[in-house]
């Protein structure tokens, strides 16, 4: 009984949160007003986002500040940090279990001593580059959803074409210290279901 509790209140919780930067309303890393996917598809995603989110509080309540998912077309991503490789495989299997789960990509680091200045660069990198995208006449900021881990930024969104997609990737090069950039950035095209 006192877990349903805590299931309940913590699905009315995130049902009411919005982050702050590029989350919407349905909690994907697109605004809602400029997302190509369908009304549908958008709350497919945020559905399964919060399922996700809700099963991994109740297996341990500390993944609910240590791991990020986000979902865009049912496919599954994964960044944060965890304690061991067997939580790290666990995850993945939830990820998984997912009704509608396309794809599970996992950037889950396992974690290690803190260092402020290694959490203060990739602070930095990830104020650059959002500053970046803001500036740069040929992307939206709001449409992806970006992570900074040691100095690797990952990349999770949608792009109107190749071109917004090349420009985004660029500049995240560019930022001086960057020693990887992933990218989970799908065209409008490689959507199921679009906007009409």
């Amino acid at each position: 009984m006192k877990n349903i509790f805590f299931l309940i209140i913590l699905f009315f919780f995130l049902s009411n949160c919005t982050g702050s930067g590029s989350k919407g309303l349905l909690g994907t890393g697109v605004s809602i007003a400029t997302d190509p996917r369908s009304l549908g598809t958008q709350i497919d995603d945020s559905i399964m986002e919060k399922n996700l989110k809700a099963r991994l509080i109740l297996e341990n309540k500390k993944y609910f500040l240590d791991i990020k998912a986000e979902v865009i077309d049912g496919r599954i991503f994964l960044t944060g940090v965890v304690d061991k490789v067997e939580e790290k495989l666990q995850i993945t299997k939830m990820a998984w279990e997912t009704k509608g789960a396309r794809s599970v990509k996992n950037d889950l680091k396992i974690k290690e001593k803190f260092d402020i200045k290694v959490s203060a660069k990739d602070f930095l990198i990830l104020s650059q580059l959002k500053s970046a995208l803001i500036f740069n006449k040929n992307t939206k900021v709001s449409n992806y959803h970006i992570d900074v881990y040691k100095k690797k930024i990952f990349i999770y969104g949608i792009a109107s074409d190749n071109n917004e997609k090349k420009e985004v990737i660029n500049e995240a090069k560019q930022i001086l210290d960057v020693q990887d950039v992933i990218a989970s950035i799908f065209l409008i095209e490689d959507l199921r279901i679009q906007k009409d």
